[in-house]
C-alpha cells in the first residue's frame, strides 16, 4: 500500500508504480468509487486502442470493398 498526499487544490499524486502498473498516462481519466467508508480509484479506458477486439467481423472485405460502402453510405 502507498501513501500520496491531497494539495490545497484537492489533488492527488498517484505513485508511479502504480501509474506504470496500469499504463496511466498524463491527461487519462479515472473514476472515483465510493464503497461504505473505502474511496476506490479505477481508470477509464477511453482511448481507442482499449477497443481493440471487442467487435469481431462475420466476413471479410478488400479494401475496393470497403472503399466502395464508405462511397455508397456517403451518397445517402
Amino acid at each position: 500500500m502507498q501513501k500520496s498526499s491531497i494539495t490545497v487544490k484537492g489533488q492527488v499524486t498517484i505513485p508511479a508504480s502504480i501509474r506504470r502498473k496500469f499504463g496511466l498516462q498524463r491527461g487519462d481519466k479515472v473514476l472515483f468509487k465510493e464503497e461504505g467508508n473505502k474511496i476506490y480509484l479505477q481508470p477509464v479506458q477511453d482511448r481507442v486502442e482499449a477497443a481493440f477486439g471487442i467487435i469481431t467481423p462475420s466476413k471479410s472485405a478488400t479494401l475496393e470493398e470497403m472503399d466502395e460502402a464508405v462511397k455508397k453510405r456517403a451518397g445517402r
